[in-house]
């Protein structure tokens, strides 16, 4: 099977290009870009549905460079020939990387551009009217664009790229979508990349394809069970935070982790509780600036941090999926206070590539099977082993069985194991995490959510030209610091042996007591030279009768 599969230099492609896929270290296509990559070349409109996870912005990414690289041979006019749709800014930016990696070493003839930023129409005006190959953006700000006459689209445009189209509709774009297609010319090349096939892309499709071929690819819509381990556990609300604390305290959790919870208050509270214990974590929701949402997830990419809380707020989902009455309620309290502060266009977990992700918790349940595949597909990436845990309380029973039919219908493999872990082995934590969940009121949070806005408010906007200018301080920038509107309780830092189970003895790492008998050593030498340094300069301790003694040997010689 190995010899039979098309590989890159088959393609027809680019030399420079060809590069640039060696240098990403991309040794051969995954299925969705063999099988996409010789159809969008020879000019066929594509509807492909993969996984997450499985390479796709690279499938629609390389034909469109490739067909950029072919025109400049006999027209050399500068023109948008091709734009992409993405639901979310943090995706518009990741587009915007992967198009110029793969265009590092023909960065002069394929410019690209991603306008799904916060910046004024104005500011962006001048970068459209050097007219860049390719354009990025949300379906809203590039209409918004179209209406300014700031980009035209009408003369030049030969490919359209929707991407992750399942949730275009979902995020609020059918009548910019719409709209859009009246400023396109008649015959343009179309494709529709999804992670699901649900009625929204089927509208999609009446709309922008024109006899196009569907690529299903990968029956499951998630990775097998030998590749991505699932797991649920019935857990109530106190019993959410034990577990998490013990999770993560006792580094029974390892590897890069995902935590998602469903609104921005609960975000904050999950920080405020893992404060108390030293744990550190970034947060990430629609409040914070785009460039700190993008500035945390490409840290988090580089392996600044470990652990981040990201909301899939319930009012970014599918509308329709809204109607389990348990959570709808909460949520509308919850997004009803901050919903003025909120981004329409963020969303971490639909198609952002965080890299290196081992672990996905879902802190509270997700609302849909949507929702739930776009979560668990942070994980288990290209190849890579992944592990999933859901925290179920009673009142998102009803969401579980759903999601476990819907994945049962796509693969018996797929469905959530039991997480056989004994409640009754970590009670000895409880009054701990009692104890802390005292000081995470709602005023602390509440607090929390103001300075954690104001800090990064100042971060992304009044420096912003600083770190252009600095780009080595925007590294040391970080986001998991402490916010401390609680009182912290220091004595909650450290673990006691006596409370630790017998049965999980063995598998935690000692307390770095050997490093902590080793300090002393080097300390203690530092501290004693200090000493007599400071005595030495003490005139009160270091005071002798040193001119007595001289004026008696000029008595003698005399």
């Amino acid at each position: 099977m190995e010899e039979d599969k098309l590989q890159f230099h088959e393609m027809g492609l680019d030399d420079r290009l060809l590069k640039a896929l060696a240098d990403l270290g991309w040794a051969q296509p995954t299925l969705i870009q063999e099988k996409a990559i010789p159809l969008s070349l020879e000019g066929k409109d594509l509807l492909a549905r993969a996984r997450t996870g499985s390479g796709k912005t690279a499938a629609y990414a390389v034909p469109l460079i490739q067909r950029i690289l072919t025109s400049k041979q006999t027209v050399r006019e500068q023109a948008v020939r091709a734009l992409v749709l993405v639901p979310t800014k943090e995706l518009g930016q990741q587009v915007q990387t992967m198009i110029r990696q793969l265009t590092a070493y023909c960065s002069r003839d394929v410019r690209v551009a991603d306008i799904s930023g916060k910046a004024d129409l104005s500011a962006q005006k001048p970068i459209l009217m050097e007219k860049p190959d390719i354009v990025v953006g949300t379906p809203s700000r590039v209409q918004a664009h179209v209406n300014a006459q700031n980009l035209v689209l009408n003369s030049s445009l030969e490919m359209l790229v929707i991407d992750e189209a399942d949730l275009l509709f979902s995020f609020g774009f059918e009548d910019d979508i719409k709209s859009l297609l009246c400023h396109l010319p008649k015959i343009y090349q179309a494709f529709l990349m999804s992670a699901t096939l649900n009625e929204d892309v089927q509208a999609l499709k009446e709309l922008v394809l024109h006899n196009p071929v569907t690529l299903k690819l990968q029956g499951s819509q998630l990775p097998d069970g030998s590749q991505l381990q699932q797991y649920s556990v019935k857990c109530e609300e106190e019993d959410k935070f034990l577990l998490i604390y013990t999770l993560l305290k006792l580094g029974l959790v390892r590897g890069k982790t995902l935590i998602f919870v469903s609104a921005v208050e609960r975000c904050y509270r999950l920080k405020l509780f893992l404060e108390q214990f030293s744990i550190p974590a970034c947060v990430l929701n629609s409040e914070l600036p785009v460039h700190s949402r993008c500035h945390i997830i490409s840290q988090f990419n580089q392996g600044f941090y470990d652990y981040i809380i990201a909301t899939d707020e319930h009012g970014l989902e599918d509308p329709a999926t809204s109607s389990q009455k348990s959570q709808g309620k909460g949520n509308k309290k919850k997004s009803g206070k901050g919903g003025k502060g909120k981004d329409k266009e963020y969303g971490v977990s639909r198609g952002i590539d965080f890299h290196n992700v081992s672990n996905v918790i879902n802190f509270d349940f997700p609302s849909s099977v949507d929702s739930y595949i776009h979560r668990v597909g942070r994980t288990a990436r290209a190849d890579k082993p992944g592990t999933a845990l859901s925290f179920i309380s009673h009142t998102e029973i009803s969401q579980l069985t759903e999601v476990e039919n819907a994945l049962i219908g796509d693969n018996t493999d797929c469905v959530l194991k039991p997480y056989g872990f004994k409640m009754e082995e970590i009670e000895a934590f409880r009054y701990r995490c009692r104890d802390a969940m005292r000081s995470v009121t709602k005023q602390a949070v509440k607090e929390a959510r103001l300075k954690e806005i104001k800090q990064e408010l100042l971060n992304s906007e009044k420096l912003k030209t600083y770190f252009e200018d600095n780009p080595r301080d925007l590294q040391l920038l970080r986001h998991d610091k402490d916010l401390h509107p609680a009182v912290i309780k220091p004595h909650l830092k450290n673990v006691p042996d006596y409370l630790i189970p017998t049965a999980l003895k063995s598998l935690i790492n000692p307390l770095n007591r050997r490093k902590r008998k080793q300090k002393p050593k080097g300390a203690a030498v530092m501290r004693s030279s200090f000493k007599k340094n400071f005595r030495s300069k003490n005139p009160l301790k270091s005071f002798r009768y040193v001119k007595k003694k001289h004026t008696e040997k000029k008595a003698k010689k005399s």
